[in-house]
């Protein structure tokens, strides 16, 4: 029974909570729109046209695909000829007729959205000081093997930590934990970010210090947003964009140089060099090396930075790091100090050491002096699974083998 062509269609309301219909009103399918109507309330084709004011022929044409609708007016007139519901409404890109209740009869879904919150703010509410930093040890321990055994080896681990306190931070309410975790937060994506540029994943790496940086915001410490916008740079310079990382490091040195400690303020003036290397800048590089060596305080590291490992023979390794792109005679000295005052507990850093000291032998003609420690480097990367050190590797290794040629 098609019933009179001037009788009210009526779907029953059940079919527009269905996920196939809500796919047909997300993509605005008139076609499986005018079939909802046909196989759920038994309409004819002159039903609709009678409900929807189009023209039979063009129902037809809308059923079989060879008609699209474009005008916003057709679209309403539709909706009401079909009896859209708000929410089915709203799917389809149009305005609620009920404004008071835009998501239609949904008590039952929004009271169950709701005990889901009140649990998860509830779990929130037992974080306290100590529990905060029983998640910051956390964070720091997981730094620790990060150093030693790189990011693949604690991969769970870390997306676990940061699920865990980006969840209790999101629904913390008192405001002194909530800046609290905020500070935890921030340190252990950063932590992540630096993860995903090693594994040269550099669009997670982005993701993640951003979430970084509005962690840092939110427990306002201008530390943690220098050091996550500072490290954000080496995203830029891996795409191949070492000019928009200088701005940016120059950009936050100007900013916070003098609101954050010395160890940040030296890492943030040898960061900012290697980025001129990277683009060739030597004028630049060298004086924000003086700067970063007129920075560093006494001692190897500051406890409010756990974030920050940074000595001179760290910043030995960093100079040489920059300076072997212009050939300085120095360099190679300054890499075997930096390599003599290695602990054995950064063996991702030792695996870019011995790049850059392999770099400068070749580039001095020392090609035999220099494979040991390409050898020691691919060693270190297998271990770190840095994918990073590894392409830098595979090019040391070509250029070794073309020279003993």
């Amino acid at each position: 029974m098609h019933g009179n062509a001037f009788e009210s269609i009526e779907i029953p309301a059940w079919v527009w909570d269905r996920d196939e219909t809500r796919e047909i009103l997300k993509k605005r399918d008139i076609a499986g729109l005018f079939g909802l109507a046909v196989k759920y309330a038994g309409a004819s084709q002159v039903r609709i046209s009678a409900a929807t004011g189009i023209a039979q022929g063009r129902i037809s044409q809308h059923l079989r695909g060879q008609r699209q609708v474009t005008d916003l007016e057709v679209y309403e007139r539709i909706a009401l000829g079909l009896g859209l519901p708000d929410h089915a409404r709203m799917l389809l890109g149009l305005a609620p007729l009920d404004i008071a209740s835009p998501t239609g009869d949904r008590d039952h879904e929004h009271q169950e959205q709701a005990e889901e919150l009140a649990a998860r703010i509830e779990a929130a509410a037992v974080i306290d000081p100590a529990m905060v930093m029983i998640l910051s040890t956390d964070t720091n321990n997981l730094r620790l093997l990060d150093r030693r055994l790189g990011s693949a080896a604690i991969a769970d681990k870390m997306r676990a930590q940061i699920s865990q306190i980006e969840r209790a931070h999101h629904h913390a309410v008192r405001p002194g934990i909530r800046a609290q975790l905020a500070h935890v937060l921030s340190e252990t994506a950063a932590l992540a970010g630096w993860q995903a540029i090693d594994t040269c994943a550099l669009k997670d790496a982005w993701d993640h210090h951003e979430r970084a940086i509005s962690a840092a915001r939110d427990a306002d410490d201008p530390a943690l947003l220098a050091y996550a916008r500072g490290q954000q740079a080496y995203v830029l310079t891996d795409l191949g964009r070492p000019a928009e990382a200088t701005e940016l490091l120059r950009h936050v040195r100007t900013t916070y140089d003098r609101r954050v400690p010395g160890h940040l303020r030296t890492w943030l003036a040898a960061a900012e060099a290697e980025a001129a290397a990277i683009l060739g800048d030597e004028k630049t590089c060298r004086t924000a090396l003086d700067h970063a060596a007129a920075l560093l305080p006494e001692g190897d590291a500051d406890p409010l930075l756990p974030y920050v490992s940074l000595n001179r023979h760290h910043l030995a390794r960093w100079r040489g790091n920059c300076l072997v792109r212009f050939g300085d005679p120095e360099t190679i000295e300054d890499l075997r100090s930096a390599l003599a005052g290695m602990d054995g507990t950064y063996n991702r850093a030792e695996a870019g050491l011995r790049c850059d000291l392999a770099h400068a032998l070749l580039a001095a003609g020392e090609s035999d002096a220099a494979q040991p420690h390409i050898y020691r480097a691919e060693q270190l990367a297998t271990m770190t699974g840095s994918r990073r050190h590894a392409r830098r590797i595979a090019e040391l290794t070509r250029a070794a083998t073309r020279a003993s040629r």
